[in-house]
């Protein structure tokens, strides 16, 4: 290792460093009495680093031979993660403080799986790819089953941990026929063996198994199954975890793989992930109407959303992977907010997740109801909020690589997929009388956390803050 390769790794450096150190701090001193400390330092150590990652300047430059890749599609991506993984854990102390699952160790697994994710967007190699998705992957499994006295959680853990080493397997395998067949696992040297017309048939089953373990850790329908268990066995900060930064490294993944390995064969591809992409608008619209827990419901809600994501990628294009970016940005912040407002819903102090206590919530918390009725629109993508841009971009790049067909299936899921949000707005409106409110209780942080949310998604239609612009120019670092 040398100074230069040093110096591009150095903010996930510096994130593996704090919480290693963080570790050692809380167990030779208080343990869990240490962890509302660690938990708002970690979050401030992460805001810091997002900020000196977003500042950092343009460029690519690369490290251990081309392993490590730090361009402007990374950096996007991992600004997105740390800032909402830092607006996770300020959202969850006190919910997890109450409830006896603020351990020590909570802060510093998502420390260390943020640096799996940092390290997953700037892979440039099959190796530092792994590396990077089994860092997260194996600090997500241990929070999901945080609640260790609790059955549910302890399944949810277990479920996600069977079904993410499968993934892992089928990622693995796609990578040793990808080995085998290109005679490297650079990713720039894939591409010069990748080529239109003349792709070794065991290259293109490599492709098929990379994609498929990939599609795992998006929750893309077929392999989408392990998500509504989670999200609702996962202590509910967790679930929101899950629900943003993850996501975002996952959709950078997937963008890197298949553009900087395979980018010659965009149309080997494109196909497959458009089928993943229909498939996964289509289940999360229909499956979440019967849904009346909120959280397998906002899991539904993930699957559908991933689908327009997809939907970018599926394209091949600049304009697609500008698109994607731009709707995971806007996904992240919808869901910060709409978490930020499940974490608040409680009776006599426990947690509720039937959507039917929220009948007639306007009356008592009008301005908590006005500011989740406006994420509930933005999610559905109703004009003119943030998210009806965020479809509209995903759309529009469709239709711009002559996949109306696709636009046209998106549309449609939309239509089916709004009905889902539009009864919560119903309820908190129109519902019936309740037999019992919902605690008045107001956390000040996720009465932050939701109002912020709810006003990006007002205020943010003037120029998306310019997110328009930052994504292209991420895009560009990509897409050459």
């Amino acid at each position: 290792m040398i100074s230069a390769d040093i110096s591009v790794i150095l903010p996930e450096m510096m994130l593996a460093i704090y919480a290693m150190a963080a570790l050692l701090f809380g167990v030779y001193t208080g343990k869990d009495k240490t962890a509302p400390l660690l938990t708002w330092v970690t979050a401030g150590v992460m805001l810091v680093l997002a900020a000196w990652i977003g500042l950092s300047g343009a460029g690519t430059k690369t490290a251990f031979d081309g392993a490590f890749v730090n361009d402007g599609f990374a950096r996007f991506a991992k600004v997105v993660i740390l800032v909402s993984a830092a607006a996770v854990l300020v959202m969850s102390q006190d919910y997890m403080q109450r409830r006896g699952l603020l351990r020590f160790e909570y802060p510093l697994l998502v420390s260390l799986a943020s640096v799996g994710m940092m390290m997953m967007v700037s892979a440039g190699d099959l190796m530092a790819l792994y590396m990077g998705l089994e860092l997260q992957s194996l600090a997500l499994y241990v929070v999901a089953s945080l609640r260790r006295d609790s059955a549910v959680s302890t399944e949810a853990g277990l479920k996600y941990f069977v079904l993410g080493a499968l993934s892992s397997g089928m990622l693995l395998y796609g990578a040793s026929l990808t080995y085998g067949f290109a005679g490297t696992t650079l990713f720039s040297g894939i591409i010069q063996t990748a080529q239109a017309g003349d792709m070794p048939m065991g290259l293109l089953f490599g492709l098929v198994f990379l994609i498929t373990g990939l599609a795992f850790k998006v929750s893309a329908v077929p392999f989408h199954m392990w998500t509504p268990d989670v999200y609702q066995g996962s202590p509910t900060p967790v679930t929101a975890f899950f629900a943003t930064a993850p996501k975002m490294a996952a959709m950078g993944l997937f963008a890197r793989v298949m553009f900087d390995a395979f980018g010659n064969v965009t149309a080997d591809w494109g196909q497959v992930i458009a089928l993943l992409s229909v498939l996964s608008m289509f289940l999360g619209a229909v499956a979440a109407i019967g849904q009346r827990n909120i959280k397998r419901l906002m899991a539904y809600s993930s699957i559908a959303h991933m689908g327009f994501a997809l939907m970018g990628l599926a394209t091949g294009t600049l304009g697609g992977v500008q698109a994607m970016l731009v709707y995971m940005a806007i996904y992240v912040t919808m869901n910060v907010g709409t978490f930020a407002f499940i974490l608040s819903m409680e009776k006599d102090g426990q947690p509720v997740t039937d959507i039917s206590a929220l009948n007639m919530y306007s009356r008592s918390q009008p301005l908590k109801a006005l500011a989740v009725l406006v994420l509930m629109f933005s999610l559905a993508g109703v004009p003119p909020l943030v998210g009806f841009f965020g479809k509209f971009y995903v759309l529009k790049a469709a239709v711009d690589a002559d996949m109306v067909w696709l636009a046209i299936a998106g549309v449609i899921a939309s239509v089916i997929g709004a009905f889902y949000y539009l009864r919560i707005v119903f309820y908190m409106y129109f519902g019936s009388e309740p037999d019992t409110a919902l605690d008045n209780r107001s956390n000040p942080v996720l009465w932050a956390m939701l109002m912020a949310s709810a006003a990006i998604m007002v205020v943010g239609v003037v120029n998306l803050f310019g997110v328009e612009g930052m994504a292209l120019a991420a895009a560009q670092t990509l897409v050459n």
